[in-house]
């Protein structure tokens, strides 16, 4: 079974709609997560066959299985019982809300809503159900990074990062020991929507 790597939670993202697919991929693949997308309930469930992610957040208006249904069977099946669950959804009123959460979602977003309250529901809900994900401080040799605070120190003396600087050291100190390519590089930290010149 693959997990993800070290310092980086795995978000399995279960939603049809490709334009806030990409969204949430990206927002994710910024905030420091590995998104891995679905497009249906049947494809989140070939995939989680291979994959244990760390965060679930489905949409609730899936094709053919809706989103709810697909959280309740998650939550009947010993092996994903305990995965944290966000609903993502249109239906803003407090029976659907209520409907949600009592069929097994943790937290319950939506739509439209901001990338900062995506991420600050993502980390809570993580905090909450899997607080071994949530890491505060990264270290390697004599570097501490805070990754709650963006701070970088050396030996205990702070040091100033640009926010690209910060994202590259916090994405390769959260995974000691691997090589990546510059196109892994550039697709983790800078992600596919930015212009990057040859030579960057």
């Amino acid at each position: 079974m693959i997990k993800s790597s070290p310092g980086l939670p795995l978000v399995l993202v279960v939603e049809d709609d490709k334009g806030i697919q990409e969204l949430l991929r990206f927002t994710l693949g910024r905030g420091g997560y590995q998104p891995l997308c679905a497009d249906s309930a049947e494809h989140a469930e070939t995939l989680l066959r291979d994959t244990l992610p760390d965060i679930v957040l489905i949409d609730w208006m899936l094709p053919g299985r809706s989103g709810l249904a697909l959280t309740g069977r998650l939550r009947n099946e010993a092996r994903t019982r305990g995965l944290p669950i966000i609903l993502l959804t249109a239906r803003g009123e407090e029976a659907d809300r209520v409907a949600g959460l009592e069929g097994g979602a943790d937290d319950y977003i939506v739509k439209p809503f901001s990338p900062k309250e995506l991420l600050a529901r993502v980390q809570a809900v993580l905090r909450r159900c899997a607080p071994e994900y949530v890491k505060g401080t990264l270290s390697a040799g004599p570097v501490e990074l805070d990754t709650v605070s963006h701070e970088a120190h050396i030996e205990g003396r702070r040091i100033t990062l640009t926010p690209t600087e910060f994202r590259l050291l916090r994405f390769l100190m959260a995974n000691p020991g691997r090589v990546y390519t510059r196109q892994q590089l550039l697709d983790n930290v800078w992600g596919d929507h930015v212009y990057i010149e040859d030579r960057t």
